[in-house]
């Protein structure tokens, strides 16, 4: 069985890390050592390791210890920018290389080739390759590209690196295989040791809306995982009042930090942008239309700090680092887990100045996922079903909660809120509402909150509009809600929140029953 090193090449390969200026963490050359003692019984290992550990390093000291055996490397990416970046770390690192990318092709008879999929479906791979590496590897089980080049080159060690292997199928066994896509995951490192060694920073979350997405279809997405689908999901969140409510927040929040926002598709993503840029604010939009010279001029101009906010939709959740960027805006919402540790995974790298990240969702994924920082019991997915979403339970089991007050999210146990220090009682319930927040009374459903009867207000011109109802409706439930009739209030819609929703219904039901005693005390009568 064909290994990455040996005892008698691990000098020669130390010697070129040293030479290429990479030290390797003492949990990298841990993990590295596993790989090598699973590749003595098996061909096609998974490497865990979280966004900012390293996985790049540890690539290519496996590339260093299989090249100092005279054997030949391909380094394999899904997509072009990860391809250039790749070739670009091994060129600063000074380790020569080819590239099979479309037009970009060169330098084939090089011992380390850094491949596209697309182009390695097409064309093939080198019949002398000594050792596959397959960057993002947790997109495999979701492409028949990527199944197949392992089916045919199944004798070669296959080493996958990802810093999310949840994908579906990743653990499926294949009778071309004659076992599972991956056979077995080393975990290098996690979240949290990372954050305690200071490897990364810890993230502050608050939470300041959660979007309604009940009529928001579901598909298959990144890695095969269900998510939401696109189209819907951008209908059901790019309205000017949530928008606007992101830049608010934003302002109150984060003023002035360096910002990624992630939106739910290209016209939404710009006009984030555009109601920052109305704020006085200087931010830009990208997307995979530029071209590569003004990705690289937008991206450079952000890392100087000329501009301040950056808004995509899913173009930087992989392959892009800037540790300077301090905020995240999550304004898509997510159900996969692959994608919202990928996106949050971009503020996470530490910064000179920069004590902790910032997540500002406003999309409900972390009440939905739980924390992108915490630890997540791993294994391959054997395909079967429900096991994907078991393990997403799993992780949501810290069930964490936002402030009511400051929408700061506590971790599951926490009472008091440690940003604010406000301590929900069990008398009221507190939610937000296009940035204002609404207190309920339990027992009477009534507002209990002063200085809210203006949002009331306006909730209850949109309900009346909305069915038909005459101003002296709101009148009245106005004066029911506060036992005044409604004087000085502007005649300004807003969308009903789901208590003041409740609230209706529930009269509405108190009134049916009220009825239907009264007809029975008249027939009794």
């Amino acid at each position: 069985m064909t290994t990455i090193q040996t005892q008698g090449t691990q000098a020669q390969a130390s010697a070129s890390l040293a030479g290429a200026g990479i030290q390797l963490r003492g949990y990298q050359e841990r993990g590295l050592e596993k790989i090598r003692a699973i590749l003595a019984r098996h061909r096609r290992v998974m490497l865990y390791s979280p966004t900012g550990s390293g996985k790049t390093e540890m690539g290519f000291a496996m590339i260093l210890g299989a090249v100092a055996k005279g054997r030949r490397v391909v380094f394999l990416a899904n997509r072009k920018e990860l391809v250039r970046q790749a070739s670009r770390r091994l060129t600063r690192a000074g380790i020569a290389h080819g590239i099979l990318q479309a037009e970009n092709t060169r330098s084939l008879d090089a011992k380390v080739l850094v491949c596209s999929i697309d182009t390695v479906h097409r064309r093939g791979l080198p019949d002398d390759v000594g050792l596959i590496i397959i960057d993002e590897a947790h997109a495999v089980a979701g492409s028949k590209k990527y199944r197949e080049l392992l089916f045919k080159y199944n004798r070669v060690p296959v080493v996958g690196l990802s810093a999310t292997p949840f994908s579906p199928g990743l653990g499926k066994h294949y009778d071309e295989l004659r076992g599972p896509l991956f056979q077995e995951l080393v975990e290098a490192v996690t979240i949290r040791e990372l954050i305690d060694q200071g490897f990364l920073v810890d993230c502050d979350v608050f939470a300041p809306a959660d979007p309604d997405l009940s009529g928001v279809k579901t598909q298959r997405g990144i890695g095969g995982e269900i998510d939401y689908c696109e189209t819907q999901l951008a209908e059901a969140v790019d309205k000017p009042a949530l928008v606007g409510d992101i830049v608010q927040h934003w302002q109150r929040l984060a003023a002035g930090k360096q910002t990624v926002v992630f939106a739910s598709n290209i016209p939404h993503s710009q006009h984030i942008v555009e109601a920052f840029q109305r704020a006085g604010i200087k931010a830009a939009h990208i997307d995979y239309h530029h071209d590569d010279d003004e990705r690289a001029a937008i991206l450079d101009a952000f890392a100087r700090g000329e501009i301040t906010v950056l808004s995509n939709s899913a173009l930087l959740a992989e392959g892009w680092d800037c540790p300077s960027t301090e905020v995240m805006i999550l304004a898509r919402p997510t159900k996969s887990l692959i994608r919202y540790i990928q996106m949050v995974g971009r503020v996470l790298r530490p910064h000179p100045g920069k004590a902790r990240a910032l997540l500002l969702d406003h999309s409900g994924t972390v009440l939905r996922l739980g924390f992108a920082t915490d630890d997540l019991p791993l294994e391959l997915d054997d395909g079967k079903a429900n096991t994907s979403g078991s393990k997403k339970q799993e992780r949501k089991a810290s069930e964490p909660k936002p402030c009511p007050s400051c929408k700061f999210v506590r971790p599951a146990g926490v009472h008091v809120c440690p940003k604010c220090g406000f301590a929900p009682t069990r008398q009221s319930d507190v939610e937000v509402a296009d940035g204002e927040l609404v207190r309920i009374d339990r027992k009477t459903k009534k507002p209990a909150m002063k200085g809210t009867k203006q949002h009331v207000f306006s909730q209850l011109l949109f309900v009346a509009r909305k069915r038909g109802y005459s101003s002296g409706w709101v009148s009245h439930k106005y004066r029911e809600m506060f036992d005044v009739w409604p004087r000085g209030l502007r005649e300004v819609e807003a969308a009903p929140t789901n208590e003041l929703l409740s609230w209706l219904k529930s009269q509405q039901i108190r009134f049916a029953k009220g009825r239907e005693k009264a007809q029975e005390g008249r027939q009794h009568g």
